[in-house]
């Protein structure tokens, strides 16, 4: 009896670690930067290949557009805190270039995984390292925040975009009906 009493006021105190903080938001940075990476990839995945070239109006980006510039912006914001840029990256002008839907997904996802491998690869004192960016000191920690607020951003802006074309993002569809 004393160890079933004494299990029963020890379990509250053990789930907060059976929590998978990559299953979702609320669990930190990571838990918040694998959930905008699946909204990201399941809205990429619905929006059809025609509308990759829609666009709100002139000097607007297109849905295309959008996604490459989270891809690029990806890779830019993460090697300034150390990895290389990817060698087929070959130009900024990419965003407007590469517009087929697959080749899009393609390199949102690959800028996604390198965001996560990298993180996943620092040790905590290097979060506190200090880098330059845009002639003014941050810091490695602060970049990623960037990354994962940058990410959000454009979310919001391609929801929009889904939304305006008829299309209901993946995970509000059971909302929808």
């Amino acid at each position: 009896m004393k160890t079933l009493l004494l299990a029963m006021l020890l379990a509250p105190l053990t789930l907060p670690a059976q929590v998978d903080p990559l299953e979702g938001i609320w669990q930190g940075y990571d838990g918040e930067w694998v959930h905008v990476s699946r909204q990201l990839v399941a809205l990429a995945e619905a929006i059809p290949g025609e509308k990759y070239a829609w666009r709100p109006g002139p000097g607007v980006r297109s849905t295309s557009e959008v996604f490459m510039h989270i891809a690029i912006a990806n890779f830019g914001l993460l090697s300034v805190t150390g990895p290389k840029m990817p060698a087929d990256l070959t130009s900024p002008d990419m965003e407007k270039t590469v517009t087929a839907k697959a080749d899009a997904i393609s390199w949102l996802k690959r800028s996604l995984d390198a965001v996560t491998t990298a993180r996943a690869g620092l040790k905590p004192a290097d979060f506190a390292r200090k880098v330059k960016i845009g002639g003014r000191e941050a810091t490695v920690d602060g970049m990623y925040l960037r990354i994962i607020i940058h990410a959000n951003e454009h979310m919001g802006q391609l929801v929009v975009y889904a939304r305006v074309n008829g299309i209901v993002p993946p995970w509000s569809e059971g909302a929808a009906k």
